[in-house]
């Protein structure tokens, strides 16, 4: 037997003696998902037993290395714990932009005196980030923005307003581009941390159609923040910038169902019943469930390719945006055939598919725009002429 193998049978029984059985249920939505920080609440007793025991491996985060709170896993072996978690139907143990966005960034640009101090705080869920990207000026033209820092002895004053910050009223910290020359577009943006409990920062919900309110408008009026928070060379932020929001546009990407082991048929079979055959009773819906569900198979296949490429560096940089684009369509695509399984039921307000169905609609704006990534995708990789 391998060592792969070995690896995946203790892993196998490890998950199915710790991971209790309330979280191996798909979540209920947003507010039974996991998200750590200084004032989150547990909804479960369950639920706090899970992040624990798999914090307390590091398998939060299990390919980042240990020194950082993380499980030191290899690609390969981080492959086979994801497996057998959907295999079990075990939820994530744990969710945060720290982990899909800033994480990453640190282990790349940040100072080792920045890694110890947040890394392992966000493996053990102990802070929530949010982003300080987008501003009212400044969206897909992310380069625009105007958030000002100026910079003293030891510190940054910063002043200005940031939009679309994804739970800002619920973070502990946020990771920010503020502009710190402003003679220079591209090479004027630095890259800053700060806790959102620093005087001077506020914050206000954005409602939304949905019901649900997860953005926020985040206002900085002198604003001061320690030099050391400063990640990577002043005006050096854009690159820095880049890189997380590959990892952003990853993260979108996901088709967050089909990866916890949901799959679309299962679901419409809830809303509609079977026919005395054991199938969907519409044909034609059934045929288009099917085509989605395959592409959701293809997708994952391909996202697991350029993990691996990536690993060896061998991933081209723009395949985020392909990742990107195809997945946030794709989850489009699902909500619309989940309401058209779901009928009149789906129709009502109060219920979370409409909602959800909703929310779907903005995975091709958040993160840059569908437009914005064929873009890029003309452009990087298929070395198309500009118009």
């Amino acid at each position: 037997m391998s060592d792969i193998q070995i690896f995946r049978r203790e892993t196998r029984a490890w998950l199915e003696e710790n991971c209790p059985h309330e979280m191996r249920v798909p979540s209920a939505g947003e507010s039974d998902i996991c998200w750590g920080g200084r004032s989150f609440k547990f909804a479960s007793q369950a639920q706090r037993t899970w992040m624990e025991r798999m914090a307390g491996r590091g398998w939060t985060v299990p390919d980042w290395p240990r020194e950082y709170g993380g499980g030191g896993l290899t690609g390969a072996e981080t492959k086979v714990l994801r497996e057998e978690m959907r295999a079990l139907g075990c939820r994530s143990p744990l969710d945060s932009f720290g982990i899909w966005m800033l994480g990453p960034a640190l282990l790349r640009y940040g100072s080792e005196a920045q890694k110890r101090e947040h890394l392992p705080r966000i493996a053990r869920g102990e802070i929530r980030w949010c982003q300080g990207y987008s501003e009212p000026n400044a969206g897909s033209d992310l380069a625009s923005i105007a958030t000002r820092a100026e910079v003293g002895d030891d510190h940054f004053i910063v002043n200005g307003q940031k939009i679309w910050t994804s739970y800002a009223d619920q973070s502990d910290w946020i990771f920010c581009l503020v502009r710190t020359d402003s003679a220079r577009k591209h090479e004027g943006i630095s890259f800053v941390l700060f806790d959102m409990d620093t005087p001077g920062v506020a914050t206000r919900p954005i409602e939304l159609i949905s019901g649900k309110s997860p953005f926020c408008e985040t206002y900085f009026d002198n604003v001061k923040v320690p030099m050391a928070n400063l990640v990577g060379e002043l005006n050096a932020g854009w690159t820095i910038a880049k890189y997380l929001l590959t990892h952003e546009r990853e993260m979108i990407g996901r088709v967050m169902d089909a990866e916890a082991g949901i799959t679309l048929g299962k679901d419409a079979a809830r809303w509609m019943g079977l026919d005395a055959q054991g199938k969907l009773p519409d044909a034609a819906l059934r045929a288009e469930i099917a085509r989605a569900e395959a592409d959701e198979a293809a997708f994952r296949a391909m996202k697991q390719l350029f993990a691996e490429r990536a690993r060896r560096g061998e991933a081209h940089p723009a395949y985020s945006s392909a990742l990107k684009y195809y997945g946030a369509e794709l989850n489009k695509r699902r909500y619309e055939l989940a309401m058209a399984a779901a009928g009149s039921d789906a129709l009502q307000w109060t219920g979370e598919l409409a909602g959800d169905w909703l929310r779907s609609k903005g995975n091709s704006i958040e993160g840059g725009t569908s437009e914005v990534q064929l873009n890029v995708i003309a452009k990087r990789i298929l070395d198309l002429p500009g118009a």
